[in-house]
């Protein structure tokens, strides 16, 4: 890093804790709860599909998964291509129904359809996930690109990301964090494909960046399929037809209908159609996203990169093929990607147990300047305890993988009592209960006793024998319906014009993608 890069990541620094609360400012000086924890409900769509995309799109996948693109290839895109469609259905058929039961948080729909104790055991879950599995593994391998580039060392870069991310987001909260996210996409994704375009030319030796494209494939023919065979390395990690109809829609259901601070930023919005709109952008910006944290790990392979595991990819292209002064942005579009993220489950953490544990167990009374204040303390502490565990994942190989198989365990009875809570009225909450409860034991039991099954594989299975035993459980309870189903009714999941044929367009470019990279 040059002093002239330097520069211009110190600009982009100062740039976005200025947005972050200058933009965010209340009229009057005052903030209310909402305005804090939801912004108010008044979010564009083109801020939600954005605010979506900078919550999802971060060191895991900059760093991890063009770590993956390197010890696996273009199959890993999977993730990125099918969440595409996933998005899709959450907001047609999950979203109205959050909307039409004025629902702010994950646990307060579960106390709407089920129970206050279900509600209670799987928001205490959530922020142990939140903080020990997502602020964890993403402030870590952010740290690990500054100690790559910088030669910072590692708890230094962990604790600095940690800082930076909470100087505009704590006490300004979903708005900041909105506020800023486009400047964050600009950044990621420009920087993003200028890291792509340039270390593909390297390939080509300054032929140009066609050239490198018809070397990477010919260099590395096998690192360009979708479906992987089972000699394939990777194959455990995505095992081939089964990856693309399989645990990838659990997953997926999982972070985008049913994660917090990913349904967040839709309920934010000023309307369903808003909300909406904005889901579908992000599922355009989804289908981008391979070229931007993909494909440089697989030039990386190409280049023969001198690295020693896989998550080392991308900083090593950093360092080795991005000129001084595009190197500030570049690098400034990782931090982005990092800290934006780090925002986001740093405000849903706080909404989390702000209102579904503090409000509810400590203070039932509590004014909109104690929630505020709670949610600004219980952000800062969930951030430091992240940020003191972070080093602890060094022995880690493909954190990206990390994260998928562990969000894995939990995910399948998730999915399946939100799907049937929604669709099936016969379901009960001691059935949900139980089966969300030993969903996690399942895993675990498919995970030693199938220890050579694909995680996907046992993710897939984990969902149908965890919503098996809910239906069995419930039926068994002989009722008719449960006192609190929730009543569909046909025109929630009407969609505009806009919205269907956006999503149609997003449909064909899917079938073109897997057509050309079977």
């Amino acid at each position: 890093m040059t002093p002239l890069d330097t520069i211009i990541f110190i600009l982009y620094g100062l740039l976005i804790i200025f947005v972050g609360n200058y933009l965010s400012r209340s009229k009057g000086g005052k903030r209310d709860s909402q305005s804090y924890f939801f912004a108010g409900k008044t979010l564009p769509w083109w801020l939600v599909g954005t605010s979506i995309i900078a919550a999802n799109i971060s060191a895991e996948q900059f760093i991890g998964m063009s770590g993956s693109g390197y010890a696996i290839g273009l199959g890993i895109a999977t993730y990125e291509w099918l969440a595409a469609l996933v998005i899709l259905l959450v907001a047609k058929f999950f979203l109205p129904v959050f909307v039409k039961k004025e629902i702010f948080t994950m646990p307060q729909f579960l106390a709407v359809r089920y129970s206050d104790s279900l509600k209670t055991v799987l928001a205490f879950f959530w922020l142990a996930l939140f903080i020990f599995v997502n602020l964890t593994s993403i402030v870590y391998l952010g740290a690990l690109a500054l100690k790559t580039i910088f030669g910072i060392r590692l708890i230094y870069g962990i604790f600095g990301l940690a800082i930076f991310s909470l100087l505009y987001t704590i006490f300004n909260g979903l708005k900041a964090i909105a506020s800023t996210d486009i400047i964050q996409v600009f950044f990621l994704m420009g920087g993003g494909i200028l890291t792509t375009i340039l270390s593909i030319r390297a390939v080509s030796d300054g032929e140009g960046c066609l050239e490198g494209c018809r070397l990477v494939y010919a260099l590395a023919p096998e690192k360009f399929h979708m479906i992987l065979q089972k000699s394939s390395p990777g194959f455990e990690y995505l095992p081939g037809i089964r990856a693309i109809f399989g645990g990838i829609w659990i997953a997926a259901i999982y972070y985008f209908g049913a994660n917090q601070y990913i349904i967040q930023k839709a309920l934010g919005s000023k309307d369903l159609r808003e909300a909406q709109r904005g889901m579908v952008f992000a599922g355009f910006l989804k289908l981008l996203l391979p070229l931007v944290v993909v494909v440089p790990g697989i030039v990386a392979f190409v280049l023969h990169a001198d690295i020693t595991k896989p998550d080392e990819a991308y900083p090593w292209l950093l360092s080795s093929f991005i000129p001084s002064g595009v190197k500030g942005l570049v690098f400034a579009a990782l931090i982005a990607a990092i800290v934006s993220s780090l925002s986001a489950i740093i405000n849903s953490t706080s909404t989390i147990f702000t209102i579904d544990i503090y409000k509810v167990f400590m203070k039932k009374d509590a004014s909109e300047d104690d929630m505020v204040r709670v949610g600004r303390i219980s952000g800062i502490v969930a951030m430091l305890i992240a940020a003191c565990i972070a080093p602890l994942l060094g022995t880690i190989d493909q954190a990206f993988q990390f994260i998928q198989e562990y969000t894995g365990m939990i995910s399948p009875g998730i999915v399946a009592i939100f799907i049937l809570g929604i669709f099936w009225k016969k379901t009960t909450s001691n059935a949900a209960f139980t089966g969300v409860i030993l969903s996690i034991p399942i895993s675990v039991a498919l995970k030693f006793v199938f220890s050579e099954m694909p995680f996907l594989d046992q993710m897939v299975l984990a969902f149908f024998l965890t919503s098996l035993l809910i239906i069995i459980i419930s039926l068994l309870e002989q009722k008719k319906v449960t006192p609190k189903y929730i009543q569909l009714e046909s025109h929630w999941f009407r969609t505009g014009k806009v919205f269907n044929i956006l999503s149609l367009v997003i449909l064909l470019i899917l079938l073109l993608l897997y057509s050309v990279f079977w």
